[in-house]
């Protein structure tokens, strides 16, 4: 009986093990876990291998890719250069995606009354609204919306929580 119990044990414990390779092997971004790059060969391999993979990416899934949310300092609508290069991501991946209408919200941290960071909120969206109609996008695609502080990304109260919450987000409508 002991014997059994310890080959059943032992046979979990391999399961469990290979269950780990096989996870730290997998391709993130064109690079394995253990750093080295792989060819996209590969990544479309293993995207068809995984039950995930083989699921249609949706445009919403491509925005994300792309990147859908701009972060903002401290009380401030204001776009730094490296959220530029975001939004103009954004941009040309909108203006392939002429299709798409979306919705620009605006999101601050916890801090400050409610009508506040609904203002604070819907400055931040109008900010990316306006660069990407500089950006050549038609304006009767973009809705703005604030929900303030309303619908935290990140819960919590500390300067972690608040650089997350202070953000603008793209969503295909």
């Amino acid at each position: 009986m002991t014997n059994k119990l310890i080959t059943i044990y032992s046979c979990l414990i391999i399961f469990l093990l290979a269950a780990c390779e096989t996870a730290s092997q997998k391709v993130v971004g064109g690079t394995s876990a253990s750093g080295s790059s792989s060819s996209s060969s590969k990544v479309s391999a293993a995207n068809k291998s995984s039950l995930f993979g083989q699921a249609k990416e949706t445009a919403a899934d491509k925005l994300i890719a792309v990147g859908d949310r701009v972060l903002f300092g401290y009380d401030s609508a204001k776009l730094d250069e490296s959220s530029k290069i975001l939004i103009d991501a954004q941009s040309r991946f909108l203006r392939v995606n002429n299709d798409l209408n979306f919705i620009i919200e605006g999101h601050a941290d916890e801090r400050g009354t409610r009508e506040y960071n609904l203002a604070l909120g819907e400055q931040r969206a109008t900010a990316v609204r306006d660069y990407l109609v500089i950006q050549g996008i038609d304006p009767d695609r973009i809705k703005v919306i604030s929900y303030g502080k309303e619908k935290p990304a990140v819960v919590g109260s500390n300067s972690m929580a608040w650089s997350k919450n202070r953000r603008a987000v793209t969503v295909i409508n």
